[in-house]
This record gives structure tokens, sequence and C-alpha cells, in this order.
């Protein structure tokens, strides 16, 4: 038997507005240090989940994939938002990058493409993997690292938003 922190929770988005809020859902949950890992094929959806994350957490500006800057940093009306992406870059580049600080510090963390870095993750996180089904509809798979990430997705789906 799989132990809930091992869970997988599942959500549908058939519309951008699904993916927007589930968005909406996971900025109620956040807490400063809170660490998202985002990945999925290339057209899976990624960069839009993260617009929509990031209107929901208060960043008025444009949010767009920072894959030649790496790393970029938005104010968002409670807490500061650090917009990572990890595509372009080799693991032992990442690591001299000072993630840590990020990952520990008082803003949210989202991290696009995260598996090219497993090994520098925090134990602790939110791992989303988005598949596409069909045209339009994306698959997001949630699987909680730690008790805040589980207790996050075990309310979601008692609200009846994750399955």
């Amino acid at each position: 038997m799989r132990s809930l922190a091992q869970s997988t929770f599942t959500y549908y988005s058939q519309h951008e507005d699904d993916t927007d809020l589930l968005g909406k859902l996971l900025a109620a949950c956040l807490t400063p240090g809170s660490v998202l890992t985002l990945d999925g094929d290339l057209g899976a959806g990624k960069t839009r989940f993260s617009q929509g994350f990031a209107r929901a957490i208060g960043i008025q500006e444009h949010v767009n994939s920072p894959t030649f800057t790496i790393i970029k940093e938005y104010e968002g009306a409670k807490l500061p938002f650090y917009h990572m992406d990890m595509y372009r870059i080799s693991q032992e580049e990442a690591d001299e990058l000072g993630l840590e600080d990020y990952f520990y510090g008082t803003g949210v963390t989202l991290i696009e493409w995260s598996s090219l870095i497993e090994d520098l993750l925090p134990q602790e996180r939110l791992a989303i993997t988005i598949s596409l089904q069909g045209d339009q509809t994306r698959v997001f798979h949630l699987t909680p690292h730690g008790d805040p990430y589980v207790s996050w997705c075990v309310q979601m789906k008692e609200n009846g938003h994750l399955q």
C-alpha cells in the first residue's frame, strides 16, 4: 500500500480558465518557502499555468518563460515570486546558482523543467506534471512531497477539485 505522501492527485483542465482555477486554488495555500515544480512536454502548458498562477498571487506584470534568463523575480501581493526555467541549463550550472536561497527564502518558487535538476530540489515540494489529452484537455498530476503539500492536495480533493 502506498503512503499518502507518495499519492498523486489529478486535475483536468478543459480550458485556460480551468488552468487558471488550479493556479488560484494553489495560490490560496501558499506560505513563504513554498516550492512547486512543473514538468511536461513542450507545449503541454507549463508557461500558461505559470502565468495564471502568477496572476493569482498578485503579479501585475506579464510573466513569460525565463528560458534564457533562468530566473525571473516578481513582487507578488503578499509574497515574492521566483519563476525558474531549467530547460537550457545543466545540473552542474544550476548548482552554482544558489537555488537554496530561493527554495528556503521568503517567496514562492515555481520551477519549469525541474526534472533536469532533480538532485537539487528541496525534499518538500509539490511536483506537478502536465500532459496533453486530445487537442484541448490538459491533465495535471500533483504529487505532494511533505506534509504541507499533502494537506493542500487532500483539502482540494475534499473540496471536489482534485481526483
